[in-house]
């Protein structure tokens, strides 16, 4: 039975193979964890789809497979065979039939002792290769035996540090470092070098005033002890203005010289992870409040950080937000998911004066910068799309009916 690299969903291509649970001559029971893969999306398990031993190994670890490519062979196990221990049933066969099953206890042990791999998420096994760690080391906490990140972390802590002297001298000539661009990495710099070349870019940058919302916030935070992220306002923002210009929820198709425009709002949040960028998506915008997109966002954005996202929470998005502000940048001039029309970058918010009622006061300013497809709109219509998401949030009041 050959084991082929198959489509884990989205389309994929290709993945790097990241790990391998087994080795030749294993035994493996159906559905036991074969090896971990790398899509640029996703780390995912592959099983084994039969009962049997690993015959043979085709592709080593840290090389990037097609779709298609056979991984590995297994032998299945014979028809009528079994792993079971020999039953006794009589007394004065007891003898033969003890060494025959010591024999059978012996074999099947050792099968079992390659196949009873430690129950943890790819992500933990990530955590635990990266440190060095075997899973058998580890004692687990998790329901049913699980090993849990925790685990992991934990376990790392109770290491002896190795020793000052064990360092390598001081005239050791080091090579450069080389980090090979693979997975979701190499997935990143196609469609990155691919939109760039293919669209005409152009970014144009505004200045909202957030002290209202943040008031707003407060207040709701007050009157309900629930506080919402700044980021669920602004995806409502982006969604209603959407409304008003459904042309930056479209996209451009080439061949046919014509915008499709979405009948649904699905916005893609820029996320930064260890393993780079990820855009998971909260669907169907239009039909949630407020408390709804915020709890969505807090549950793909942790699932993305610890790459545990399913292939429902990722692509389709018609529109995508990047909140940068956190990470204290002040602005950008991003490049386009494509073939989404339009990006809308959220930046650093930072007191500054601002005149109101003729009276300088100090305000929550945060910078803006919307990035549009020339092919499809002009820089009148960004401007005009991007005042309309700064009217919603600076009189969030209009918001106030999408909070609960």
């Amino acid at each position: 039975m050959e084991v082929k690299l198959h489509d884990i969903g989205e389309g994929m291509t290709e993945g790097e193979i990241l790990h391998y649970f087994v080795k030749e001559g294993d035994f493996v029971k159906m559905d036991a964890p074969l090896l971990e893969v790398q899509t640029d999306k996703v780390t995912a398990e592959i099983t084994a789809p039969v009962q049997g031993t690993v015959e043979r190994i085709y592709v080593e670890t840290g090389t990037t497979a097609t779709v298609g490519t056979v991984l590995l062979s297994i032998q299945t196990t014979v028809q009528g065979q079994t792993e079971e221990t020999v039953p006794i049933k009589h007394k004065e066969t007891f003898e033969p039939v003890v060494a025959s099953a010591s024999a059978s206890i012996a074999q099947t042990s050792t099968k079992q002792a390659v196949t009873a791999l430690p129950l943890a998420t790819p992500y933990t096994r990530k955590l635990a290769r990266e440190r060095g760690i075997r899973l058998e080391e580890i004692v687990p906490t998790g329901v049913g035996g699980r090993i849990l990140d925790g685990d992991v972390l934990q376990h790392t802590e109770n290491r002896t540090v190795p020793s000052e002297n064990s360092t390598s001298p001081e005239n050791e000539v080091k090579e450069a470092k080389r980090i090979p661009i693979r997975g979701r990495r190499k997935q990143i710099a196609t469609k990155m070098t691919q939109a760039a070349q293919a669209i005409p870019h152009v970014t144009h940058f505004e200045e909202i005033d957030l002290t209202r919302l943040l008031a707003l916030r407060a207040e709701t935070k007050e009157a309900t002890g629930v506080s919402y992220s700044l980021a669920a306002y602004f995806v409502k923002a982006i969604e209603k203005a959407l409304g008003n210009f459904p042309v930056f929820n479209g996209a451009f198709q080439p061949p046919y010289e014509e915008v499709v425009v979405a009948d649904a709002v699905h916005i893609g949040l820029a996320t930064d992870t260890e393993e780079g960028l990820i855009v998971p998506v909260i669907r169907h915008v239009q039909r949630k409040n407020i408390a709804t997109i915020d709890k969505e966002m807090k549950e793909v954005n942790t699932a993305a950080r610890e790459n545990r996202l399913t292939s429902q929470q990722l692509g389709g998005s018609t529109f995508t937000m990047s909140n940068v502000g956190p990470l204290g940048s002040t602005g950008a001039t991003p490049i386009l998911n494509a073939p989404e029309t339009g990006l809308l970058a959220f930046h650093k918010t930072k007191e500054r004066p601002v005149v109101r009622n003729g009276e300088i006061v100090i305000g929550q300013v945060m910078n803006v910068s919307m990035s549009f497809d020339h092919r499809v709109v002009d820089g009148g219509t960004a401007v005009a799309f991007t005042n309309k998401v700064k009217r919603y949030l600076e009189f969030p009041i209009l918001l106030c009916s999408e909070l609960m």
